[in-house]
């Protein structure tokens, strides 16, 4: 593979697509270029751009059932299921599933 150079979407600067960026693209099975230079998709994601309408995700606190750790979710608990916080979670639930 070699440098590409393109043009962003936004700003119509233009931006080199590395060699090793393609491989990383390619190893995570994407199959498009990028339409953004660094700095606007930065600038997007800064903005929440494609997130809902406030541009921020709602998130709740809580307190994990199994180690007792106040942490945050993004979703309202019902409160007839225990939340667990990422740890918790990760150890608990098998990789692949």
């Amino acid at each position: 593979m070699e440098d590409k150079v393109l043009t962003c979407k936004d700003c119509s600067a233009e931006f080199t697509f590395s060699a090793r960026e393609q491989q990383f693209f390619a190893e995570k099975g994407f199959t498009n270029q990028p339409l953004r230079c660094r700095e606007c998709r930065q600038s997007r994601r800064a903005q929440g751009a494609g997130s809902p309408a406030s541009g921020a995700r709602p998130s709740f606190e809580v307190v994990c059932a199994t180690c007792g750790v106040q942490t945050t979710v993004p979703f309202r608990p019902r409160g007839d299921r225990p939340v667990l916080c990422r740890s918790c979670f990760t150890a608990k639930v098998p990789v692949g599933a």
